[in-house]
């Protein structure tokens, strides 16, 4: 069967050939199937990596108890993920949570179009890290294919830094997984960049919630390197 008569029997409306109850119905059931495969998909993910989780969490708790930095990166759809990523730890909703250092690479539109225009996309985290990153710091890094060039070239300059390294991708992990920069990957085993994005943030709470958790003895020394409570 060819991919339009597919489509046809999925969303016959778009043809002409349903009546409105028949659309409301397609719709519907539409709704339905996405929501089911959003919630196996996402079964699928923390059933496999709860313990993956729970690591990466410890490193990053370590990284905050030793006066370290969290950075985040990711393109496109992802940069809206490392960015929500870095409020949630510099302004935490949670009363009695205190505030801890976090830095969006992807913030700074001049230094990306600079850098970008000047040497290349490749390298507007890497440089970054370059400038800001220590060791003892951390990096995560969200990308739905785990392909991203310059979220590897950065995560590679992260590990000789001696930084923490955290990848979230979707499908296989791609290159993120397989290339041994990222000390925690942890992937999304579906080939839809929505329910791999819905996962996504879903993984970065739980891993900020454990941070906190983890943290919840000595906060005080978890906010010594540009964090206030």
């Amino acid at each position: 069967m060819s991919s339009q008569s597919n489509l046809k029997d999925l969303y016959p409306f778009l043809y002409g050939e349903a009546q409105p109850e028949a659309l409301d119905a397609a719709l519907l059931a539409a709704v339905a199937e996405k929501a089911r495969e959003s919630r196996e998909t996402n079964a699928r993910t923390f059933g496999d990596q709860a313990g993956d989780l729970v690591a990466a969490a410890k490193s990053l708790a370590d990284v905050y108890r030793h006066g370290g930095r969290l950075f985040t990166m990711g393109n496109g759809g992802s940069s809206c993920d490392a960015a929500h990523i870095a409020v949630e730890f510099l302004h935490p909703v949670t009363a009695g949570r205190p505030a801890l250092a976090a830095t969006n690479l992807v913030a700074d539109l001049a230094m990306l179009s600079a850098v970008g225009n000047d040497l290349g996309f490749e390298h507007v985290f890497l440089r970054q890290l370059i400038a800001q990153g220590s060791a003892g710091d951390a990096v995560i890094g969200v990308s739905t294919s785990g392909n991203a060039a310059n979220l590897l070239a950065a995560f590679a300059k992260a590990k000789e830094l001696r930084m923490v390294t955290v990848g979230l991708a979707g499908g296989d992990g791609g290159k993120m997984k397989s290339s041994g920069l990222v000390d925690h990957c942890l992937v999304v085993p579906s080939s839809s960049i929505h329910r791999i994005q819905e996962c996504h943030v879903a993984s970065y709470h739980i891993l900020w919630d454990l941070v906190h958790t983890l943290l919840a003895d000595d906060r005080g020394s978890a906010t010594t390197k540009g964090a206030s409570a």
